[in-house]
């Protein structure tokens, strides 16, 4: 059976609404941790149960909260993911990134919990993966101030609370309930505005849409799964081509002159976005029910 009750910091986020709408689903009372009560995430009609206010910066009140909620999982999706933010602000990286999950994972273990922290394919880059694509006993190999933190983070987590499911999400797609959030809808948003999206064709992920990864979130979550795991599409696909899906599904195919395709180096952005950081899927995808869909069927 799952949990009876979730408690999800980053419930404001792009992927938070999609986490707090499968949780719902599966029959779970939500608690959200925004900064603000007002940022309360909603995602197509469906809100938390309830809101708390928490300031992921000052760890103080992070033992009280979890005291006074008593969930009964944890899913941990609070990040500073703005790779340029974090090259900007090193020290604020590292209280979001690193600092945050550690100390969660502490109170987690103190109490029993079952703690998912949610990361990124991002901890890899600087090295090419050993097989066709990272998998999880690929060492991590950040090319930037984000990627570092977070693998720092995962670190720290599994050494806190060994019984903790640490997962590496892809670039995430998909709705963002109209805030124009995420790989697909800041596409569209920018479309709209009449703008030319750049895209870079030497940029290659396997995205997954952001409800589709929820699923496999929670339903990771119910398990008994510890440790490493990688979630991610099946399909790897460079950043020009997922924009051409994105416009195919959305019927504006005839769009794609709109669209820039150009290298990275085209922007001067090839030290701090990867060429390739694909991630495989196996080992988590043999642990769940629900399938992890390329975007042609997830946008169906």
């Amino acid at each position: 059976m799952p949990p009876a009750s979730l408690l999800v910091f980053g419930a404001s986020g792009f992927f938070g609404p999609h986490l707090v709408r499968a949780a719902h689903r599966r029959g779970w009372h939500v608690h959200a941790v925004s900064r603000r009560p007002a940022q309360a995430p909603r995602s197509a009609g469906v809100a938390p149960n309830e809101v708390h206010t928490f300031d992921a910066l000052s760890l103080d009140g992070l033992s009280p909260l979890v005291d006074a909620v008593r969930p009964s999982a944890i899913v941990l999706a609070t990040a500073l993911a703005r790779v340029d933010e974090c090259e900007r602000e090193p020290a604020r990286a590292a209280a979001l990134n690193t600092e945050l999950p550690a100390a969660l994972a502490r109170v987690a273990r103190a109490r029993a919990l079952r703690l998912v922290h949610l990361s990124t394919d991002l901890v890899f880059g600087a090295r090419p993966p050993r097989a066709a694509r990272y998998d999880e006993d690929d060492p991590p190999c950040p090319v930037h101030a984000y990627g570092r933190t977070k693998a720092a983070g995962e670190a720290r987590v599994l050494e806190a609370d060994p019984h903790a499911l640490v997962l590496r999400l892809p670039l995430l797609y998909g709705d963002s309930f109209g805030r124009g959030l995420g790989a697909s809808d800041q596409l569209l948003a920018a479309l709209e505005r009449g703008e030319r999206p750049t895209l870079f064709h030497d940029e290659w992920r396997t995205p997954l849409e952001a409800g589709n990864a929820a699923e496999a979130v929670l339903e990771l979550a119910s398990g008994d799964a510890r440790g490493l795991l990688h979630l991610a599409g099946p399909v790897r696909l460079n950043r020009y081509e997922l924009a051409l899906a994105v416009l195919e599904a959305h019927g504006l195919a005839a769009r794609a002159s709109s669209l820039r395709s150009a290298p990275r180096s085209a922007l001067g952005q090839e030290s701090l976005r990867p060429g390739d950081v694909s991630l495989d899927a196996r080992r988590a995808s043999g642990r769940l029910a629900c399938a992890l869909l390329a975007p042609a069927e997830a946008l169906r």
